[in-house]
């Protein structure tokens, strides 16, 4: 029997420097701190008649019989959310600056509350979903590594005892973070409560870029920028003089309900149908600010991407599949990883490397790409300037990655993400229930870092091209090794061999394409693995922490080495790979594709 659902809906449209709109429901997070008053609030409840009371001076009513949003004036606090029976959804026991908010996070102040919750199942994808441990059952555990890190030890329910209860458990990257939320199955009614976002051109560092979602509070965040698996140097920072205008939002706060509390995982599928509605509306035509660029202002790109590269298809370009290109502020190529302050709006080509980039906000742009399977970032040399209703063809754009020669050997899939490499099993003692089952989503269990030291003990990686299976042989993070209460740098060996037939005169080429670095120090040495001097180093880089927060990528960082054919041997030849940097367990690098290739023939380069 089809589950009746009752519906309604209400948007809030946030913008200024806002970071993340965050709900708390039922109890607070350990969260907080500095708060900037909201300077515009335009709320709207469609579908059906509405009313908006301001009697009572420190409060504005918006309510249509179904959903009631009380928000706090002037501050804008989003202080009560009435909807099917339930007086309250947020947490009434605690201030109304600490229930929902528009929050720049700038310090962590507080004690988390022990308040009874009313919301225990949470949902962020078809597959991440799952009845959550209590705010008390974190209280009572253990504190791990980091504060966020809990191990549950005195858990209300037994199923939750040895858990690790960790907010980056649940992260996701911008393109994905459209829908996510909370269900409760109540005395009184069983409701959902989502957050939409059906376009993420305001979120900062494009559209693999990861962020916080719902986790245990309960809460449930819509962030809109953040350092989060970045770095400080994506913070938003201005000279004198500077000044930059962009639009938070809007996004879509969303409440369901089902007529029986067996039904509660509908609400869910209720939710997804309501969000492939929105992103269908999107840009939204009801916002009245001339700040929000309507539909009919804006521009229109499209192209075809295509990739040459000429010892891997000879005769041209081939198309560019699935590639992902997209516009953001002018830089240098692969900067939009980087940049928070502008517009980012990107595609992915289809079969042919068609692709069209559609409701571009008016302005100038740079177009950037990359290719699975391929290294190195393309950038448009040209400035695209996007004027309102524009519709610019690009002729055929074609990206010659970086190649010095045929390849001898590779290590790994360049798709900026160490997913493909060997990601251990946590502890038994330090699991997360919902990924044990879980190889895709294994890299988000706690504490993986400190399994290279239990595979690892006294000697280092070794791996053996063409003996080993990077699958299973490459460690997916390469991090310092625990000494006791020490930490140690660690050498990982590539052995190959090179014959008369390989060996020959001229540079060969290291390409090293890392997808994450943590205040990581890089070092290539050849042969020699006492050498005072390396052949490279990438010098201390690295800020995204990564590592500790259960990514499988950070930001992407490239080099191109050049090896003289002086420092190799024929037959068997060794490069070092030092992580030089030991000062915690969470410094270190995810490495995302290694290749050598040998000098390039001479009819190659004549002919190119």
């Amino acid at each position: 029997m089809a589950c009746k659902m009752r519906k309604q809906v209400f948007f809030l449209w946030w913008f200024g420097m806002a970071a993340q709109l965050c709900f708390l429901l039922g109890v607070s997070a350990k969260k907080t701190s500095f708060r900037r008053n909201i300077r515009e609030i335009n709320s709207s409840l469609i579908h059906f008649p509405f009313t908006v009371n301001t009697r009572h001076h420190k409060q504005v009513v918006i309510d249509n019989g179904i959903v009631s949003v009380k928000l706090a004036n002037p501050k804008g606090y989003v202080i009560g959310i009435s909807y099917s029976g339930i007086d309250n959804l947020l947490d009434t026991k605690l201030k109304e600056n600490n229930r929902g908010y528009v929050d720049v996070v700038w310090n962590k102040t507080g004690k988390e509350a022990n308040t009874f919750q009313r919301f225990h199942y949470m949902a962020i994808s078809d597959t991440r979903q799952r009845n959550m441990p209590t705010t008390k059952d974190r209280s009572t555990g253990k504190t791990l590594a980091y504060p966020e890190a809990v191990r549950i030890t005195r858990p209300s329910n037994p199923r939750f005892m040895g858990e690790v209860d960790d907010k980056y458990q649940y992260s996701t990257e911008n393109q994905d973070n459209t829908l996510h939320g909370w269900i409760t199955k109540d005395s009184k009614a069983t409701v959902g409560i989502w957050t939409i976002t059906p376009s993420n051109e305001f979120r900062n560092c494009g559209p693999i870029k990861q962020d916080l979602t719902s986790h245990l509070g309960p809460t449930f965040l819509n962030m809109f920028m953040s350092t989060h698996y970045a770095g400080k140097n994506v913070a938003m920072s201005f000279g004198q003089g500077e000044t930059y205008k962009k639009v938070f939002g809007p996004f879509y706060t969303y409440l369901n309900s089902a007529s029986s509390d067996a039904q509660f995982r509908s609400l869910w599928s209720d939710a997804v149908q309501q969000r492939s509605k929105e992103v269908q509306s999107w840009p939204y035509v009801f916002p009245q600010s001339k700040d929000f660029i309507p539909p009919n202002q804006r521009g229109t790109v499209a192209g075809c991407f295509e990739i040459q590269d000429r010892f891997v298809a000879i005769e041209g370009s081939q198309p560019a599949v699935n590639a992902y290109i997209g516009l953001a502020l002018p830089g240098d190529a692969g900067s939009w990883q980087e940049e928070s302050k502008g517009y980012q709006f990107w595609t992915r080509t289809d079969e042919n490397g068609h692709f069209a980039i559609t409701n571009i906000v008016p302005g100038k742009y740079n177009l950037y790409g990359w290719v699975h399977g391929f290294i190195g970032d393309y950038k448009y040399e040209a400035i695209i300037t996007i004027t309102p209703g524009c519709a610019i063809t690009l002729d055929s754009l074609v990206y010659i990655p970086p190649r010095n020669g045929p390849t001898l050997w590779e290590i790994g899939i360049p798709d900026r993400s160490a997913a493909e490499f060997y990601i251990p099993y946590p502890q038994p003692r330090l699991r997360n229930n919902l990924y044990k089952n879980d190889d895709k989503e294994k890299f988000r269990q706690y504490g993986l870092w400190a399994r290279y030291s239990d595979l690892y003990p006294l000697n280092d990686l070794v791996y053996t091209v063409g003996v080993s299976d990077y699958r299973k042989d490459w460690f997916f993070a390469h991090v310092s090794r625990s000494i006791g209460n020490t930490y140690q740098p660690t050498t990982w060996q590539i052995i190959f061999e090179l014959q008369n037939n390989t060996l020959r005169g001229g540079d060969y080429t290291l390409q090293l394409a890392l997808a994450s670095a943590s205040g990581a120090e890089v070092q290539v040495r050849l042969n020699d693995p006492g050498a005072y001097s390396p052949l490279f180093t990438t010098g201390l880089i690295g800020d995204d922490n990564a590592i500790a927060r259960h990514g499988n990528h950070g930001l992407y960082w490239f080099y191109t080495i050049n090896i003289p054919s002086s420092h190799l041997v024929k037959g068997t030849n060794t490069i070092y790979l030092r992580q030089a940097r030991a000062a915690s367990p969470f410094v270190g690098v995810m490495y995302d594709y290694i290749r050598l290739e040998s000098p390039a023939p001479l009819c190659a380069s004549l002919c190119m």
